[in-house]
């Protein structure tokens, strides 16, 4: 395809921005449209208050794909820092190194439950569940019911609000691949020597000094530098469509201003159901029925500023405890000393998993303040006294759930799809698929690949963004 060929991408998240970077290197006309009135990177942009900066959910710089960190340090070869890792899971009013250590475990554990640990394990050993369709018994044939128990079930439950047996195995399959018992064993004993072999593990990793939205910032003043438009506050509305071919596609502005822009092949970041609603003429009723049955997980961070130099030492701590509705809290200045203004200061971000519309998500800011501020004074970490400010952030359609349903209903929609000659899909979103920031772009860079001429399927991206498809074989590296 000539680079005459006008491309319109819709989102400026990871996926898009980095599908436009492709093909702008390339002399593509890009047009990219954004819902966010202010904001690009999706949920990997880094929301700024009163100087004050915030990461959404925490993004780590680390990729097996060497295209991966190709494109990043493209992009911004000069203002990465190296972050070393330090999180622990808050249970049972303790804190427990994570990866774990043996003398740390058993001393929080005690002998009595490491023991019930180890033989709950040997035992699902012995007698494993005959099927693995939920996340229980994917976890508990690998960990052992108790480890599943103590280190899984709490917290997953809180992230997906609904119970690990409707929970897709392939949810764990995917976001605990290369995690078992014996090499936690193993690790534990060898202590801060060991050298984790699952991605999730790794002691250290690559971060832009100013938050994760400070590579995709970069990346649209490049972008629009030569000649490309970002357009901000569009949300899609229509994309009309025949012969198999999108022809034009309509939205409007938070103020309800109405806009349409024509192109000659589209690529699509959005939410997989928002696009099949937004198409016209309906597609078949199959279609439609698929996507009415994806479910998403949101997600809102009440954001912290605390009046104290060092509150804890880590860069972010999973709460297991059933007690409290935070799943997870962040600590921005222990990721870059450049995300907080005020060395005097830190703040941390109270992460709260829920649904657009639920108690948790419709609560006032003033409301969530309160709640985010009780319950880390309950954890322990700071007094009430020393919160001065918080700021609100809302991340709908943050997390494509894996029921039992969802594999079959995404296939559906990609089947049709792939039918169209002038219409690629890509990311997290874009292909209700629960992925890392590098997945998602790897997804893109062979969408951005396929507008070029090739024929790759992004599908067939694992998660470690790697493509092994018709020969294809990428060198892991680090950045």
């Amino acid at each position: 395809m000539p680079p005459s060929t006008k491309v319109m991408i819709l989102g400026a998240g990871p996926a898009g921005l980095t599908a436009a970077w492709e093909l702008t290197q390339k002399g593509y006309p890009i047009t990219i449209w954004e819902a966010d009135p202010r904001y690009v990177g999706g949920i990997a942009r880094t929301v700024e208050e009163k100087g004050f900066r915030f990461d959404i959910g925490g993004h780590r710089f680390f990729s097996k794909s060497e295209e991966v960190n190709r494109v990043w340090m493209e992009i911004m070869p000069d203002d990465f820092i190296e972050c070393p890792r330090l999180s622990r899971i808050y249970y049972n009013h303790q804190f427990f190194n994570y990866p774990l250590e043996a003398v740390d475990a058993f001393l929080k554990l005690g002998p009595l439950e490491t023991a019930h640990v180890l033989l709950s394990y040997l035992s699902c050993k012995l007698f494993p569940s005959p099927t693995e369709k939920s996340f229980t018994e994917w976890v508990s044939n690998r960990f052992g019911k108790r480890l599943f128990q103590i280190f899984f079930k709490s917290y997953t439950e809180k992230v997906w609000g609904m119970s690990c047996d409707e929970i897709s195995a392939d949810w764990a399959a995917q976001r605990i691949k290369g995690l078992s018992l014996k090499e936690a064993i193993v690790n534990a004993l060898r202590g801060k020597e060991a050298v984790p072999t699952a991605k999730t593990l790794i002691r250290q990793f690559f971060y832009p000094r100013l938050g994760p939205g400070q590579m995709w910032e970069t990346a649209v003043t490049k972008i629009t530098a030569q000649g490309s438009r970002v357009v901000m506050d569009r949300q899609v509305t229509e994309i009309h469509w025949e012969n198999n071919r999108v022809t034009q596609v309509k939205g409007k502005s938070q103020s309800g201003e109405s806009f349409e822009e024509v192109a000659d092949t589209y690529l699509n970041s959005i939410p997989l159901r928002e696009l099949i609603e937004a198409m016209r003429p309906l597609p078949p009723e199959p279609v439609i029925q698929a996507s009415q049955k994806l479910r998403y997980r949101d997600f809102l961070t009440v954001c912290l500023v605390v009046k104290r130099a060092k509150v804890f030492p880590d860069t972010w701590i999973y709460i297991h405890d059933p007690s409290v509705k935070v799943g997870r809290i962040q600590n921005y200045k222990n990721w870059s000393a450049a995300m907080v203004p005020d060395p005097s200061y830190s703040t941390l971000g109270m992460e709260y998993f829920c649904f657009e519309g639920d108690g948790t998500w419709n609560m006032s800011p003033e409301a969530l303040r309160e709640l985010a501020t009780q319950e880390v004074v309950k954890i322990g970490l700071i007094s009430a006294e020393e919160v001065t400010d918080a700021f609100i952030v809302r991340m709908p359609k943050a997390y494509p759930i894996y029921d039992f349903s969802y594999e079959s209903n995404v296939d559906i929609i990609r089947q049709w799809l792939m039918t169209f000659t002038n219409l690629q899909t890509a990311g997290r979103n874009g292909m209700h698929r629960y992925n890392n920031q590098d997945h998602s772009m790897m997804t893109a860079i062979l969408a951005a690949r396929n507008i070029d001429g090739a024929k790759h399927d992004p599908w067939q991206v694992n998660t470690d963004a790697e493509y092994h498809e018709s020969g294809d074989h990428l060198t892991p590296r680090k950045i």
